[in-house]
């Protein structure tokens, strides 16, 4: 069986001859527009009453401060989960300092000033 090309070029429209082509259109991407740069203002420190944060920011705000134990006692997460949620939540999100001290027995206590 023979093909002519209109059958095999399918994709691209037939032109009559002597009329212009359709315009093309332009693959370039629009220019971004330019805004300010972002500043970094932490949230004001306040968590849902009876949350896990709300427990964390209570342990945590202690004279003391809290072990990791406490605070893995009262959310029931694991160590990776809690120091990620000190590190995320509390320090980057809510933009507080939280203080990371070894005590003597070898026992990692945070605390964040109240």
């Amino acid at each position: 069986m023979t093909s002519t090309t209109e059958e095999t070029n399918n994709a691209r429209p037939t032109v009559a001859a002597g009329s212009p082509p359709p315009p093309r259109r332009s693959r370039k991407a629009a220019a971004p527009t330019r805004t300010a740069p972002r500043t970094k203002t932490p949230k004001t420190v306040s968590a849902r009453k009876g949350s896990k944060t709300a427990k964390i920011l209570a342990l945590v705000k202690r004279p003391g401060g809290a072990a990791l134990k406490e605070l893995m006692k009262a959310t029931g997460w694991q160590p990776h989960s809690v120091r990620g949620f000190l590190s995320g939540v509390l320090t980057k999100k809510m933009g507080l300092k939280v203080r990371s001290v070894k005590g003597a027995s070898g026992e990692r206590r945070y605390s964040v000033k109240a």
